[in-house]
């Protein structure tokens, strides 16, 4: 089957099972390109794939050698010191790049309206286990990963991220929604396009290059999947998760993640990814059984 067909089936498919899909878009090294969308094109809230591309930022200034992720948190944000808990002193970035800080902080606002510093608070929590001991998936952790960004280039997340990453990939002047004190929230609040999230599963695709241009060092996309913690989930697609991304259990492949079905699937067996925009409230694992089930085939 080809991929138009393929395309049409999965629309079918969804529809009947009422997944919710806004958009699919498939991209392949020379090979089948399509899409199926009900929406245009136009930029929304891709929740947790911003995890993934604050990753990015945090890959790039290791390249810059500004920061390992051996590095204490502390080190980078020494302001925090005074108020932090007993222990805070051990949770390194790699730590909050593996959601394994070991605190059990939780966002205490849904609208992320959190009063005071999210930061200063996220170190304040006690530790309920040795850092890198515990999986506990937190934004927190990446809000935090933010503001070491911050803290070492002078530049929020996403001013950072403009020359770097956003123009080289075509992503002009994209928003990030912020925190009271004007930081990027890095866990979630990105606002992208299908076809933007397609160019970012791209980069990841070809080990950090873009466009015949290296954009973040190799190594450390490499690292992404290599460098994994096991979440103890039950489903197969959730029992991995890398540095920010999170290994499927199938074909090779890994993605980029966000609540209600926003992916970037990249599917280096057969060069190829594939990007979702959905409103989907049910297990979004769901969705990935339809892509395998119905584009995948078509892409061998």
């Amino acid at each position: 089957m080809g991929l138009d067909a393929a395309l049409d089936r999965f629309w079918e498919v969804a529809d009947a099972r009422r997944l919710g899909i806004d958009a699919i878009r498939v991209a392949a090294d020379n090979g089948p390109r399509g899409e199926r969308r009900r929406i245009d094109d136009i930029r929304r809230d891709v929740f947790s794939v911003s995890k993934t591309v604050t990753s990015l930022a945090v890959g790039v200034l290791e390249g810059d050698g500004a920061l390992s992720l051996d590095d204490p948190v502390l080190a980078h944000l020494p302001e925090l010191a005074d108020t932090a808990a007993a222990g805070s002193e051990a949770i390194t970035v790699g730590h909050l790049l593996r959601m394994t800080a070991g605190n059990g902080y939780r966002w205490s606002d849904e609208d992320a309206d959190h009063p005071g510093d999210p930061a200063r608070d996220f170190l304040a929590t006690p530790l309920v286990a040795e850092p890198g001991a515990t999986y506990h998936y937190a934004g927190g952790n990446t809000y935090v990963l933010g503001r070491i960004v911050y803290s070492i280039s002078g530049l929020d997340l996403r001013d950072f991220l403009v020359p770097r990453l956003f123009d080289p990939l075509g992503i002009r002047n994209p928003q990030w929604l912020r925190c009271p004190l004007g930081f990027p929230l890095g866990a979630i609040g990105l606002q992208l396009r299908t076809s933007e999230i397609t160019r970012i599963a791209q980069l990841l695709l070809h080990g950090g290059t873009y466009g015949g241009h290296r954009l973040v060092p190799g190594d450390y996309i490499t690292r992404m999947t290599t460098d994994t913690t096991d979440t103890s989930r039950a489903e197969p697609d959730n029992r991995t998760y890398g540095l920010h991304v999170w290994l499927c259990a199938r074909d090779g492949a890994w993605r980029m993640d966000g609540i209600y079905g926003q992916f970037g699937i990249v599917l280096p067996n057969h060069r190829a990814c594939v990007s979702v925009m959905a409103h989907y409230l049910g297990p979004t694992t769901d969705i990935l059984d339809c892509v395998w089930e119905h584009i995948v085939p078509a892409l061998a």
